[in-house]
């Protein structure tokens, strides 16, 4: 025993002369990493490229919000909403922005929209970015180790179903290689359609048109209205996954209804989930487009839940 003792300490200082203890260095940990502080300010770098070209041979591509300095930064991906039918990556940039300028890797994506696949598309699409992401993180120095999603209106749908379902064969049906999986680790929704239904049925009792026709030309067969709803989700007791949320709601939103929003919230944590959850009282359904005090609070919101989740 001493023998071979003598051996392994003689063999770990040959290794120490020769550089190699980092080979036998612990992991880098939590503490060691970028801690995200809501008050800083950053100066951020914002590129551009292709993350994959969809099946009807569109580019997708990803909105790059950098933060300066050596990181390793914590890393968020935004899902922009538009009723599954309308606007791309530019959708949130002044939430997106500041969260990157306190310290944080944003990138946001475009999602194949309605007009040209149905659901699941924008999730099979959402699900290949947040794998993507993971792997390419570090070249913008994000560190992927824990990643976020942020989900505005219909993005924040696509962002609760990859929470619930990380799983989902079907949400996974596009390849990516390395063997990671699209689970993200928190949720921060804006005014997320967390009840597809009962959303179509205040667009039917209000007769709003444009609402009515943008679901019926997404939810294709028509039922996938009910398989794809969080709420009737939990209601069904599908084995879920329950990740920390946090859901901002305008008080005024007469397109995603705050009772309605509320019931998921209430089905959320009776089935064992955590979720802080405010309603911005004289707010409507995309009060954070315009700048002003509610917005900030919007933003120092999730600042704020970052980084306690990063």
């Amino acid at each position: 025993m001493l023998h071979a003792s003598v051996k392994r300490r003689d063999f770990l200082q040959a290794g120490a002369a020769l550089g190699l203890t980092a080979a036998f260095a612990p992991p880098v940990s939590a503490a060691a990493r970028t801690r995200y502080d809501p008050a800083a300010k950053f100066e951020l770098t914002v590129t551009e490229l292709e993350y994959r070209r969809n099946v009807q041979g569109r580019s997708l591509m990803a909105r790059i919000y950098q933060p300066t300095g050596p990181g390793p930064f914590p890393v968020v991906l935004d899902l922009h909403g538009g009723a599954w039918n309308a606007k791309d990556r530019l959708a949130e940039q002044p939430f997106d922005r500041a969260l990157a300028a306190a310290g944080a890797l944003v990138v946001a994506v475009d999602l194949t929209l309605a007009p040209e696949a149905p659901y699941p598309a924008c999730v099979q699409d959402a699900s290949y970015a947040l794998r993507w992401l993971k792997a390419k993180a570090k070249t913008w120095n994000g560190d992927a180790t824990r990643i976020g999603v942020f989900g505005s209106s219909s993005g924040g749908h696509v962002a609760e179903l990859l929470a619930l379902r990380p799983n989902d064969a079907r949400y996974n049906a596009i390849p990516f290689t390395g063997g990671l999986t699209a689970s993200p680790d928190y949720v921060m929704a804006r005014s997320p359609i967390s009840n597809t239904f009962g959303r179509f049925q205040n667009a039917e009792a209000r007769k709003v048109e444009s609402m009515i026709k943008n679901n019926r030309s997404f939810f294709v067969p028509w039922e996938s209205i009910h398989e794809s709803n969080p709420q009737e989700i939990l209601e069904r007791r599908e084995k879920v996954t329950l990740k920390p949320f946090l859901i901002l709601q305008g008080g005024l939103d007469n397109n995603m209804l705050p009772a309605l929003q509320t019931r998921f919230v209430e089905s959320y944590r009776a089935a064992g989930g955590s979720c802080d959850y405010t309603i911005f009282e004289g707010c409507e359904h995309e009060w954070v487009a315009k700048p002003g005090p509610e917005t900030d609070r919007a933003h120092d919101m999730a600042k704020a839940f970052i980084a306690r989740h990063a």
